[in-house]
């Protein structure tokens, strides 16, 4: 099985260079390499432009998209434009461990029944300290991340089946995302993976959690967005839960709203709460299109793959 790497990339020249030196180490090279850049402005596309064609090893594309279109819609061009099976998407903040290839690709290639596998990131700067082991989205529509902010003490150092993968270092099955429809480009940033992750056991797709390292630095480049990180959890949040959610775990969302509002105004942060909540309702109807087709096609329910586990939890997203 072939594996491309795909890097999305807006504005990350700091971290660029170090993310491509480290898919140079990898034990089992890729493929290919697409690199899909979102309109930079900080000169990242020079340092691309300046490096030597490789003499030997995985071909290297570049997509220049001109503007920003997301995370989502940029992972989707690179994946289209890929010819391997096998996809890995990597952040341009992000570090690979010299195995991190060989054993995601294997983990995948020995199980059919694997459409994705999530990896274990670890914190840049503070790499014993947990970023994520793989996502898990709860019934009250609040998505969290498997040992974010823990020590990593080897208690997610054993595989097993995760609900989604963190999408800045995760490889996929190209036929499994093409066939559910690629990443939901109309969310355009965060909570994108986690909807895939979604989609893809809707149909009957399992995804692995394999405790191969890659480091994180969290947000290299989100802190550009405006509006800010919270409009966009919000918003699709609001849009997630209006896709798949039965009308019966209403309070649950409802519940945890509340305790997110809460949170918001004592922290000043509640216009982007409502602002990202007003975003949405413009793609509530297509939303509940959406979830009408998904019931109907769906190779389990969603009851089944969303497990029912206490509400009192965090009390604002991770992501």
């Amino acid at each position: 099985m072939d594996v491309a790497v795909i890097v999305p990339n807006w504005n990350g020249r700091r971290w660029l260079a170090q993310c491509l030196q480290a898919l140079s180490e990898q034990t089992r090279p890729p493929a290919e390499i697409v690199i899909v850049d979102n309109g930079s402005t900080d000169g990242s596309l020079s340092i691309l432009d300046a490096r030597a064609p490789p003499a030997s090893g995985p071909r290297v594309t570049t997509i220049r998209l001109g503007h920003n279109t997301g995370f989502a819609c940029a992972a989707n061009r690179g994946i289209e434009a890929a010819a391997s099976e096998a996809v890995a998407l990597v952040n341009t903040d992000v570090v690979l461990a010299p195995d991190w290839l060989e054993r995601m690709a294997e983990r995948l290639q020995r199980d059919p029944s694997l459409a994705a596998v999530a990896c274990k990131m670890l914190q840049m700067g503070d790499e014993h300290r947990l970023y994520d082991a793989g996502d898990v989205l709860r019934r009250d529509g609040a998505c969290e991340q498997r040992g974010r902010f823990e020590r990593d003490d080897g208690s997610y150092d054993e595989p097993g089946d995760v609900f989604a993968a963190c999408a800045g270092a995760a490889v996929y099955r190209r036929s499994a995302v093409l066939d559910v429809g690629g990443f939901d480009e109309r969310l355009f940033s965060y909570l994108e993976d986690v909807d895939l992750g979604m989609r893809l056991q809707l149909a009957g797709w399992r995804c692995a959690y394999e405790p191969a390292t890659a480091v994180h630095q969290g947000g290299g480049s989100s802190w550009q967005l405006r509006p800010p990180v919270e409009h966009w959890v919000q918003r699709n949040t609001l849009l997630l839960v209006a896709k798949a959610f039965p009308v019966r775990w209403l309070p649950f969302v409802l519940y945890r709203q509340l305790g997110w509002a809460w949170h918001a105004l004592r922290e000043r942060r509640l216009r982007w709460q409502l602002t990202g909540a007003l975003a949405a309702l413009p793609l509530i109807p297509a939303m509940l299109r959406e979830r009408a087709r998904l019931r109907r096609t769906a190779a389990s329910p969603i009851e089944a793959i969303v497990p029912s586990i206490p509400i009192r939890g965090r009390a604002r997203p991770t992501r």
